[in-house]
């Protein structure tokens, strides 16, 4: 079979719930798109019925696969997995709620015909709409915990957690062959990995809904400052395994 265009990565843990909904609104914008593509649901060990519904969906929607993991990988980790299964051209990693729509990929293919390697969605970006704004108990520490990101791995992005990013296939590979962290902090490592690579960067405004049901909790800040600052010190000591040929090649 010939290569994807495009491969969809969706991690989902425990979303029996919200996943009919974000496939039904998926497969309906995909189907008039006109290039090809695949959606891979990574279930990642849910102890509800999300793969069996999305078992029973795959009849129903185009090119749907579920990729089935009876234990708990993580976020990142089911990313990491997904990521490195997929076929397509250009790999994108959705959250299962749905709050990015899919159409919004349609705005990052001219930036990677510009020669972009990565493209993220960014909230905090000029033009993005947030229906409705996220609550002042989670904006604050994430503004906090942003600066200090910044300050320790990536100067100028200011939103390293909207979950709904996409990369080359060439940058998808090496930058999740290199990846560690399975937890929250997974996002500020690859563009911390894509940045040690030189690959080129480019952030997009969002509209994105904060659906309800959110499983991040207040101490997720906390773990993602923890595992920033872990991977600022595999940067430092080369447990990477990143030789400074393999950066100036990335290009």
């Amino acid at each position: 079979m010939a290569q994807p265009f495009l491969s969809i990565i969706i991690p989902a843990y425990n979303e029996a719930e919200r996943i009919p909904h974000t496939l039904i609104d998926m497969d309906k914008i995909l189907s008039r798109s006109e290039y090809s593509y695949e959606i891979m649901v990574m279930n990642d060990g849910s102890t509800d019925n999300t793969a069996e519904i999305v078992r029973n969906m795959e009849h129903a929607i185009k090119n749907l696969k579920l990729i089935d993991n009876s234990e708990n990988k993580g976020k990142g980790g089911v990313v990491r997995q997904g990521m490195l299964l997929a076929r397509g051209k250009y790999r994108l990693f959705t959250d299962a709620d749905n709050s990015t729509s899919v159409d919004h990929f349609n705005a990052m293919v001219p930036l990677f015909k510009e020669g972009c390697d990565i493209v993220i969605c960014d909230r905090a970006l000029k033009g993005s709409k947030l229906e409705p704004a996220e609550p002042i108990w989670r904006q604050i520490p994430g503004k906090l915990g942003n600066l200090v990101i910044q300050a320790l791995l990536l100067p100028g992005i200011w939103d390293t957690q909207c979950g709904f990013k996409a990369f080359t296939d060439e940058a998808a590979e090496k930058i999740f062959m290199q990846s560690k962290i399975s937890g929250w902090g997974f996002d500020v490592e690859i563009l911390a990995l894509a940045k040690k690579f030189g690959y080129k960067i480019k952030e997009i405004p969002v509209h994105w809904v904060n659906a309800a049901g959110s499983k991040l909790k207040l101490s997720a800040y906390l773990k993602v400052l923890l595992e920033t600052f872990k991977i600022r010190w595999w940067l430092w000591t080369g447990a990477y395994g990143i030789s400074q040929e393999s950066t100036s090649n990335s290009r």
